[in-house]
């Protein structure tokens, strides 16, 4: 085993700790098609069916997050190469203040 072999496995042991440190335990009711897509995918890749879920609901999170619309307001926040920027009234900085409130409360 050479140097780079062991450089990849500490590389791949540092994202998974990474990934499991920053994991929380919930529980949630599924549509049983689902957990059988869920077991079926678990199975073909040999991953928990936790690792399964929990990769599944973060890229559709980001996901959801890239696809909020931008919707500008009435107010000019900034000015960018000559052009005002208005204020987001989309639904993203309510979702962004909802985030910083549970994080404020944890």
């Amino acid at each position: 085993m050479g140097n780079e072999s062991l450089s990849k496995l500490l590389n791949k042991w540092e994202n998974r700790a990474r990934n499991i440190n920053g994991r929380k335990e919930e529980t949630l009711s599924i549509y049983q098609c689902d957990s059988i897509k869920l077991e079926a995918l678990s199975r073909m890749y040999k991953l928990s069916k936790a690792d399964v879920v929990s990769t599944l609901i973060h890229e559709a999170l980001n996901e959801l997050e890239a696809k909020m619309p931008y919707i500008p307001g009435n107010k000019v926040i900034r000015i960018e190469d000559g052009e005002e920027i208005y204020e987001d009234a989309g639904p993203m900085p309510r979702y962004l203040e909802e985030q910083k409130k549970l994080l404020d409360a944890s």
